[in-house]
């Protein structure tokens, strides 16, 4: 069952001069930066929200740092804005084969290594209204030792 928006992916040209924009102008603090070789991209997570399922809500900025990356190429093609939509989820295993049952590609066969640790897939926006969404399942969160 999806319980929240995860997060709004916004690809960008130059990550720094935009995380700056949306600090100046909104107040968002980064939360959260790395760097996903395996998706070729650099990355700053805002956090904008807690939510009552106990995770957040973000902005994802998305940095290419291969022009071949899918985020890369699609910079080059539509320009910085909108990339796509993250949803949470508590079992993206189990909500991507009932999504996939219902007609829905699903773009990855497992699940892969996402933001700070989460697991995630996509699905093809072809089947989502024109909409590249994303379902994410958070990495626990460690309790803290006392």
């Amino acid at each position: 069952m999806l319980t929240r928006i995860d997060h709004i992916g916004i690809a960008c040209h130059d990550l720094d001069t935009t995380v700056e924009f949306y600090r100046a102008t909104y107040g968002f603090e980064v939360f959260h930066t790395e760097v996903n070789e395996e998706q070729g991209v650099r990355e700053a997570m805002l956090k904008i929200n807690e939510t009552s399922d106990g995770g957040a809500s973000y902005l994802q900025l998305l940095e290419p740092t291969r022009e071949d990356s899918a985020v890369g190429k699609w910079l080059a093609k539509n320009g910085e804005g909108v990339h796509h939509i993250a949803f949470g989820t508590a079992d993206v295993d189990g909500d991507a084969d009932e999504i996939r049952g219902k007609g829905v590609r699903v773009l990855y066969d497992e699940p892969r290594r996402g933001s700070m640790g989460s697991r995630i897939t996509f699905l093809h926006p072809k089947d989502c209204h024109g909409v590249l969404t994303e379902l994410v399942t958070s990495a626990p969160v460690e309790s803290p030792e006392h």
